[in-house]
């Protein structure tokens, strides 16, 4: 038996009505695909993603920032209390086998860096652009919707995905 793919989805704990409803239409397809929703566990888009993975009968799993595990969001499955804080985001951009960002604060920047860092597959959905420190692009996927970012998810990513004009 194959283990089940998981995918860290990050993203402002307030965010627009436009990103919720792409953050739980996003959940809904990553639970009909049966891709585990790993998250902060709180509001925002964290909720959406889980709501919508929840309604398709997926599997959420939220890292939280505090250690109180009712402090998630009602649509968590499981819910992983740290007392971390804000350092959680190392364990949220890091655990899954791929993040994809919609919108988001300096948190998801954090997050999205942490990523990076660590060789994860970025996929963004109106999000930070990130450049290098020589002002080059730093290559994130950006999606323009929720169906285009579980393409990537699920049949790979473009072809040309990280690579970076004179750096490879």
């Amino acid at each position: 038996m194959s283990r089940r793919k998981v995918v860290s989805i990050i993203g402002g704990a307030d965010c627009s009505d436009h990103e919720y409803q792409v953050a739980e239409e996003l959940g809904a397809l990553l639970g009909e695909s049966q891709v585990v929703v790993l998250c902060g566990g709180r509001g925002g888009v964290m909720e959406a993603v889980c709501r919508g993975a929840q309604k398709s009968g997926g599997l959420t799993i939220g890292i939280l920032p505090t250690l109180d595990p009712n402090s998630g969001n009602r649509y968590l499955d499981i819910a992983i209390p740290t007392g971390l804080g804000h350092y959680r985001n190392a364990l949220v951009s890091q655990a899954g086998d791929a993040v994809i960002a919609i919108g988001g604060g300096y948190g998801t920047l954090s997050e999205i860096g942490l990523a990076l860092k660590a060789g994860r597959k970025v996929i963004g959905i109106n999000t930070w652009e990130v450049f290098d420190k020589f002002g080059k692009p730093i290559k994130i996927i950006q999606a323009s919707s929720a169906q285009e970012a579980i393409r990537f998810v699920l049949d790979g990513m473009p072809e040309n995905y990280g690579k970076r004009e004179g750096y490879d």
